[in-house]
């Protein structure tokens, strides 16, 4: 299982801590020090589409007209912290955030 996200979230953390209780073996991405390439964004962007950005972030209030108008995948790959977060993997399952829907797909 991987959890896409950034360390300093603490919903990320939370998730993390609850996924490897529960038995789940989690590999942690950190998409600011590893960005994900376009094809790794790809599925992400098929799954999700626009609610993949986190448009109620600072760093999206921070971000120029241009590039708010702008698609998701340009808006990601110019700030990968933009990401609404955590993004889980395991295989083909994806899953966005960490509300109860969440937690329950995943045993938690």
């Amino acid at each position: 299982m991987i959890l896409y996200g950034i360390p300093t979230c603490d919903t990320c953390k939370k998730a993390r801590k609850a996924l490897e209780n529960a038995g789940h073996s989690v590999t942690f991405r950190d998409v600011r020090a590893e960005p994900l390439s376009e094809a790794e964004w790809a599925p992400l962007l098929t799954e999700f589409g626009t609610r993949l950005v986190n448009q109620k972030s600072t760093t999206w209030r921070g971000l120029s007209d241009w590039l708010k108008a702008s698609e998701a995948d340009a808006q990601l790959a110019a700030q990968p912290t933009l990401m609404k977060r955590p993004v889980l993997q395991d295989g083909d399952k994806l899953t966005l955030g960490w509300d109860a829907e969440v937690q329950a797909a995943w045993g938690v």
